[in-house]
């Protein structure tokens, strides 16, 4: 099957401008297919992520968002391992992203290692508690508590959150398209959320 242009320049507008010869040869493993494209090039992101994920980061940006009615905003420090990146416009265009991201979603913590243990065996007993009203068997029970639990620190973890722009993507997963267009390590460093009278 031919892939025609239209399709690469479809696929690579989804992807965030992942090149051109990655949108061809995902296209025409996928025999045109776009939706299969995609998941073909999510799959080689997270591949290139775990490659890169030893690499040392030597650049980022510092970047904010605030709201219209100046009453929210965000700074997020978004790092690469190159100026040459950090300079890039695309690449200042996805701290932005995530910055109003933040102001949106308010996530409390940027990945789920971050969250107290204290904080976790509150959530813990407050489900338990829910669970055990139901009339499952124990194995079950334990699934359940385990994905109440997932559930609700995945909403308050950045990378966790479906992505404001695109909710089919998490920003785990936004950031990884970043690092397989770049070719470099792209991580979040920290973020701070404010809101007017916020104590």
């Amino acid at each position: 099957m031919a892939i025609t242009t239209e399709q690469i320049k479809k696929l690579r507008d989804l992807t965030g401008g992942i090149s051109i010869m990655q949108c061809r040869k995902a296209l025409e493993e996928a025999g045109g297919d776009e939706a299969k494209a995609l998941l073909l090039l999510s799959k080689k992101g997270a591949e290139v992520a775990a490659k890169k994920s030893e690499r040392t980061l030597g650049a980022g940006v510092v970047q904010s968002y605030v709201h219209s009615n100046g009453t929210v905003g965000a700074l997020i420090e978004l790092n690469s391992e190159s100026d040459f990146v950090a300079k890039n416009e695309a690449f200042k265009a996805l701290a932005y992203d995530i910055a109003m991201h933040i102001v949106a979603l308010k996530p409390e913590y940027l990945k789920e290692e971050d969250v107290p243990a204290e904080t976790l065996e509150k959530i813990g007993k407050m489900f338990s508690e829910e669970v055990e009203k139901s009339n499952k068997p124990e194995e079950i029970k334990k699934k359940m508590l385990e994905g109440k639990i997932a559930s609700y620190v995945g909403e308050r973890t950045l990378l966790k959150q479906p992505f404001i722009k695109n909710p089919d993507q998490t920003i785990e997963d936004l950031i990884k398209t970043y690092i397989q267009k770049f070719g470099e390590k792209i991580e979040i460093a920290r973020f701070a959320r404010f809101s007017v009278l916020d104590k």
